[in-house]
């Protein structure tokens, strides 16, 4: 099984809400990082999105990264 490292995001995204509410419910750990109120997550997001601040940014102990991930996405990622 694939381990979550860190996650980028913030409290407003609806898409970072879904995400850390699956992982939730999966009682997968990790690392959350608001790029709101981090100044080095926020520059790490932008750095790992060539440019943009997309969230949520997902990076894997394996260093794979999923942005924006689906529920099907993050299920399909954490069984490898």
């Amino acid at each position: 099984m694939t381990k979550i490292k860190v996650i980028y995001g913030t409290e407003w995204c609806g898409d970072c809400v879904r995400s850390t509410k699956y992982l939730a419910e999966h009682n997968v750990p990790y690392k959350w990082i608001d790029i709101d109120s981090d100044v080095d997550g926020k520059r790490k997001t932008i750095e790992l999105n060539k440019g943009k601040a997309r969230v949520p940014t997902i990076v894997f102990e394996d260093g794979t990264i999923l942005v924006e991930p689906t529920n099907r996405e993050l299920k399909k990622k954490l069984k490898e």
